[in-house]
């Protein structure tokens, strides 16, 4: 894929390789206006024959209390800023979930930001200490690039030995993604993924002027028809905790919980841990640290 087609698929499109803020901003009304379902907000069925996915826009404005051109202009990536009561009248139009709506908050730039703070690249030492304390609980630090900071034994492990890659390659989307020994480690492996884009996208619109972010995401979407077509369907969801099942080439198949936890003083420093899910798990977890 060319570096054009690259920036198409991020929505960049400037050259700078951050987020183009009044084209992402339209394409995520458009996109989430056309996936809602007319039926439910009890349109008059006169009004259901319609060539267009969704809801058209002169509803969408009804329901939002704003004019049709000025959703026209939106949709349109004129560059216009709404203001926060107006992008919180979409919001409630295009019933968006919580992730969502925080998203289109950023995208248009009402919410505080402290935009002179430059992203975490390495591990607080306090924090890469609690790691290391959490054994024998698998552990690991990131920032919201996914950037594998820091790591205890247990969850080298049970993943990979990250002292044995560069660190470029120390990055939970790009193992996934593109090392070759964790292509099957996952069994649900569409939910991680698509999981991790939609986190991907919500770090993308917090984090506008993260350079590195926006590398990362052109060579994912480059790179890998997956992580491409997931972009492209603009979900948002920042996962806070969850359930993924492993399937560990020793250990057999391992379920485990995991929790993400974020220190107050530095939230880009994110905290991942690891429980089993079950009996059998735990054993599995028990014999493979004893090897």
């Amino acid at each position: 894929m060319t570096q054009a087609h690259a920036h198409a698929r991020t929505g960049t499109g400037t050259g700078t390789g951050t987020v183009d803020t009044a084209h992402e901003l339209a394409a995520f009304l458009r996109a989430r206006r056309e996936r809602l379902d007319p039926h439910d907000f009890g349109l008059p069925s006169r009004r259901r024959s319609r060539r267009t996915p969704g809801l058209r826009r002169e509803e969408v404005a009804e329901l939002a209390g704003v004019s049709t051109d000025y959703v026209v202009r939106l949709e349109q990536g004129r560059g216009l800023r709404p203001s926060a009561d107006v992008v919180e009248a979409l919001s409630r139009a295009l019933r968006l979930a919580p992730d969502e709506r925080v998203y289109l908050f950023d995208l248009a730039q009402q919410r505080p930001r402290n935009t002179t703070a430059e992203p975490v690249t390495a591990a607080d030492p306090r924090m890469a200490q609690l790691v290391a304390d959490l054994s024998p609980l698998p552990a690991l630090l990131m920032n919201h690039r996914y950037d594998i900071l820091a790591w205890n034994e247990e969850i080298a492990r049970l993943l990979l030995n990250f002292d044995l890659l560069p660190p470029s390659q120390r990055n939970v989307m790009w193992l996934c993604l593109m090392h070759p020994g964790m292509r099957d480690f996952y069994v649900d492996r569409e939910r991680v993924v698509r999981e991790g884009v939609a986190h991907l996208r919500a770090a993308w619109a917090a984090y506008p002027e993260d350079r590195e972010l926006a590398a990362r995401i052109a060579e994912f979407t480059a790179r890998d028809e997956e992580f491409a077509r997931y972009w492209g369907e603009r979900d948002v969801k920042v996962n806070g905790r969850g359930h993924k099942v492993l399937r560990h080439p020793d250990a057999g198949e391992i379920a485990v919980h995991f929790e993400v936890l974020m220190p107050l003083q530095d939230r880009d420093q994110r905290l991942v841990i690891y429980r089993t899910a079950d009996d059998e798990s735990r054993r599995a977890l028990e014999r493979l640290f004893r090897r």
